[in-house]
């Protein structure tokens, strides 16, 4: 019995120090997160060095990214369409985007769909993050805020909560 208990403790404990284990080996920071492009032209390589070949170049300035792992002055990423390589850390901002997953998404002026709608945002837009509940964001783009259904969101994990 005693050995029994011992086990499942054991188990869990070793859980738990998986869960902290799913941290960035350079920066401390968790693995996977999000991130933007600081830039409007970023070379995605191959490997993690400039002597990995150039597979192709992300052409989006504030295009959420996120990042799958770390080595020295690279992060490996990847886009919405799972697309990705390695990517120099100084062309990546910790600025938080998301991508609208949903053609002529409504934007509200409070968490809820029986508010006034603020805007329609197109597919395709990149805009600002800014706090979240359990089901709702704030976001910015194009001159335009308000709350959008995290759902219709890429860029932000479905449980995450922002103040």
């Amino acid at each position: 019995m005693v050995a029994a208990i011992f086990a499942v403790s054991l188990v869990l404990s070793q859980g738990a120090r998986a869960e902290e284990e799913k941290r960035g080996a350079v920066t401390n920071l968790p693995v996977p997160r999000y991130v933007s492009m600081k830039t409007s032209e970023g070379n995605v390589r191959r490997g993690p060095s400039l002597t990995h070949r150039v597979d192709w170049v992300f052409k989006r300035r504030d295009m959420p990214l996120q990042i799958t792992a770390e080595y020295g002055h690279w992060r490996k990423v990847q886009d919405r369409e799972g697309a990705g390589g390695w990517v120099h850390y100084a062309l990546l901002s910790g600025a938080r985007t998301v991508l609208v997953e949903k053609d002529m998404m409504p934007v509200y002026d409070r968490p809820d769909t029986n508010s006034q709608i603020a805007a329609h945002f197109e597919l395709g837009v990149v805009a600002r993050l800014g706090s979240c509940t359990a089901d709702w964001c704030r976001i910015t783009a194009g001159g335009y805020r308000g709350w959008a259904l995290k759902s219709n969101l890429w860029g932000v994990d479905t449980d995450e909560i922002r103040d």
